[in-house]
């Protein structure tokens, strides 16, 4: 082959191209193609006869004859080509070296994208010999490239290399003239940054285009020059402006800014944008921003607060803990100023809690878009002040606000005369689950939720069994199935009890003797109910035999099963034939065996009732205070001072505008008494809690310091409720006791577990 006449050949063709010649023909361009394949093929082509000998070709230099290599003829070609480039380019350079400014941003641009282009078609056709000579030689030899990457390197060391200083001063000076208000050929700027881009200064095989020559030449110079122009118009506007007004403009500058970098730079440019406004005109003037910011959300201005966060909040997560801190302020606030009223009344308090929730809840929705910072900031100050304030510091309880939200979720469901539509009542569950997420003590919540629900249903008070069951399934959903299991389990007794109940009276029915009595029961499963026999005594001989019917039916149908009554938990209904008019008396066991006893006479003593009923006088006592209250019976003896000799007497004159009337009142000793044991029950659950989780974390650990285990045990159980350190002590204290772990000899502040 004679290089020579190839190289003539394939010179032509070249020069057609990059000086963009119409006569150059996609037929010529794929003659040029097929040229260089035939080329590279020719010498790549070893016949059979000549495998192991070393084809020789005659390449004509300056009129002498040589003999090369097969390996040499791409070389020589290369070699040729990247001459060419280099003289090209050479020549481009000589033609716009005395051009300034938009004249020398003009040139630049255009000769670059001429020349980005020919690069381009050259690429397309040398494709073959990239594949075949350029990527064998890139094994022994990193200063090879293909062939268009040898045009961006010849373009960058003989021509970028002289220009890129004066080019990348006249882009700054272009972009500071738009900033100070004068319309700018944008194309030229992108046009320049679009090359600083492609030319990379990673020159390893294959090019992974990094950003190398656009910060090194325009970005660092073009960010120093941001934060210096912006600098001096900061204290500027402030001078000249309110706050609110300066933030308006600092908004539309940085939009202007984000635009600029976004179409004519690089995107990767916006992030160092973004942080030189926050330092220019946030940081410096911190101060002033954040007072202004405290005044807006002070007096409600959310449309001013919306501007500000579009203009500048959302640059500077520091507002976000301005709301954060304003949030718990106001809501510690309003729950103060309720007084006694927040502690007593559940419905005042979570109210309350939902009026502050609701309130910012839209400011952060509306005014800062959802901002993930001002999210996060209001749940923090919503859980900080719903769970220490000035309720649960008078109560000394900080588990104040689960029970208080507990009971209520009691009044909503509860039936009244003011019962809520489906939607009203849908979205006041919806409301109970928001504030639910807030609180800490989620087994307070638990304990006596459950103790609630179990009341409304055994007593028939639920306002929906729908209701009932949407509020279990948003528990199950926001904390999982465990954590709704007994509540589930207390549904599924209710229907099973139901099937009894008829079942039971059908047999009634048919049997010789008749029920006295409209007789119905609750077989409820010992383990998922909050109840306890709290107290015995001998039923009247009208309930005795109903309750013994039913325990021989009971046997015949579950053999084996025991039946425990609940005789605290037992009501009914006596119906009066004594009074003016006639009543009906909605009563407890108890009541019930006290009012059987004036079937025969209208007054007895105090002792004489305790011997007939059997019911302890402490008990007896307060069950005849609620008669004495509600005007039935009358006693010489004052309520506070009744004793065994007092006389209680039927009181025959008595009147009521209703005719049934629910004497089944608990008095206020006795709830205080059944919520000092719910959080009696509450802390022996957690001391197990607590052993069990410092048991596992011992057996998966072997050995541990003390510090890290109390970390560990902390961690664990924070979802449910928050251990205090004391009480871990004390529980590690009779884990010891119980040879579950035991202290290591050599170190008095590590454990080890003890299989």
């Amino acid at each position: 082959m004679d290089l020579v006449k190839v190289w003539r050949t394939l010179e032509e063709g070249i020069t057609q191209i990059y000086k963009q010649e119409s006569s150059l023909t996609m037929a010529q361009y794929m003659d040029l193609y097929v040229f260089v394949y035939n080329s590279c093929a020719l010498v790549q082509h070893v016949p059979e006869s000549k495998k192991n000998k070393m084809i020789m070709y005659r390449i004509h230099n300056s009129g002498t004859a040589k003999k090369y290599s097969s390996e040499l003829f791409g070389r020589e070609l290369y070699k040729r080509l990247k001459h060419f480039l280099e003289n090209y380019v050479t020549e481009l350079l000589k033609s716009g070296s005395n051009l300034i400014d938009e004249d020398l941003l003009t040139f630049y641009n255009t000769k670059w994208v001429e020349y980005h282009f020919s690069s381009t078609v050259l690429n397309g056709v040398f494709s073959y010999f990239n594949r075949q000579w350029v990527r064998r030689e890139r094994e022994e030899h990193k200063d090879v490239y293909d062939v268009y990457q040898l045009a961006l390197v010849t373009w960058r060391e003989y021509f970028f290399k002289y220009l890129n200083k004066q080019v990348s001063n006249a882009v700054h000076k272009l972009i500071e003239r738009e900033r100070n208000g004068e319309t700018i050929d944008s194309h030229l700027i992108s046009g320049v940054i679009s090359c600083y881009v492609e030319l990379v200064m990673d020159e390893t095989y294959p090019f992974a285009h990094n950003l190398s020559v656009y910060k090194e030449s325009f970005e660092d110079i073009f960010l120093k020059n941001t934060e210096q122009f912006y600098s001096d118009k900061s204290a500027e506007f402030l001078r000249q402006t309110s706050v609110t007004e300066y933030l308006r403009r600092v908004g539309k500058l940085f939009n202007e800014e984000s635009k600029r970098a976004q179409v004519r730079l690089h995107n990767n440019t916006l992030g160092s944008l973004t942080e030189i406004f926050e330092r220019v005109f946030i940081e410096k003037h911190l101060d002033i921003m954040r007072t202004e910011f405290r005044k807006l959300l002070e007096s409600n201005e959310n449309i001013e607060l919306s501007g500000m966060y579009t203009s500048i909040c959302k640059l500077n997560s520091t507002f976000a803990s301005i709301l954060e801190e304003h949030v718990h302020k106001e809501g510690v606030k309003v729950i103060e100023q309720c007084g006694d009223a927040a502690i007593n009344d559940p419905k005042v308090y979570v109210q309350t809690i939902l009026d502050v929730h609701k309130k910012y809840n839209a400011l952060v929705s509306e005014s800062f878009k959802n901002d993930y910072a001002f999210v996060t900031a209001l749940e923090l100050a919503c859980s900080k002040f719903i769970n220490r304030n000035a309720v649960t510091t008078t109560s000394k309880n900080t588990s104040k606000s689960s029970e208080l939200l507990a009971k209520y979720c009691d009044l909503v469901l509860k039936k009244s005369n003011k019962n809520l539509e489906e939607a009203e009542l849908e979205h006041a569950l919806n409301q109970v689950i928001g504030i639910f997420k807030y609180i800490e003590d989620k087994d307070v919540f638990q304990n006596f939720y459950s103790k609630m629900l179990a009341k409304r249903l055994v007593n028939y008070t639920s306002s929906s069994d729908d209701a009932e069951a949407s509020m279990i399934s948003k528990l199950k959903q926001a904390y999982g199935y465990e954590y709704t299991r007994k509540l589930e389990r207390m549904f599924q007794d209710i229907g099973i009890s139901k099937d009894l109940n008829d079942k039971f009276k059908a047999r009634t029915k048919s049997s010789d003797v008749p029920s006295e009595v409209d007789f119905s029961i609750q077989v409820l499963s010992s383990g998922s109910w909050p109840f306890s026999q709290s107290f015995d005594f001998p039923l009247p001989p009208e309930l005795e035999r109903s309750v013994q019917n039913f325990n021989n039916f009971y046997a015949d149908v579950h053999s084996g099963r025991k039946l425990v009554w609940l005789y605290n938990m037992c009501k009914g209904e006596i119906v009066t034939n004594c009074f003016t008019n006639r009543y009906t008396l909605q009563a407890s066991a108890c009541q019930m065996a006290v009012l059987l006893q004036f079937n025969e006479q209208t007054s007895i003593t105090v002792q004489q009732l305790g011997e007939n009923t059997g019911i302890a006088q402490e008990k007896l006592l307060k069950i005849l205070q609620i008669f004495l209250k509600t005007k039935l019976f009358t006693c010489s003896d004052d309520e506070s001072s009744l004793n065994g000799e007092s006389v209680i007497e039927l009181f025959l004159a008595f009147e009521n505008k209703k005719s049934r009337i629910n004497i089944n009142i608990p008095l206020k000793i006795e709830l205080k008494i059944e919520d000092e044991a719910t959080h009696k029950h509450i802390e022996e659950d957690r001391t197990l809690l607590i052993q069990a989780a410092i048991v596992r974390i011992m057996k998966m650990r072997k050995i541990l310091d003390h510090q890290r285990l109390v970390s560990e045990v902390l961690t664990q159980l924070s979802t449910r409720f928050m251990p205090k350190v004391p009480v871990i002590k004390k529980c590690i204290d009779i884990l010891i006791d119980k040879e579950y772990i035991e202290r290591q000899e050599t170190d008095k502040h590590s454990y080890k577990y003890l299989a």
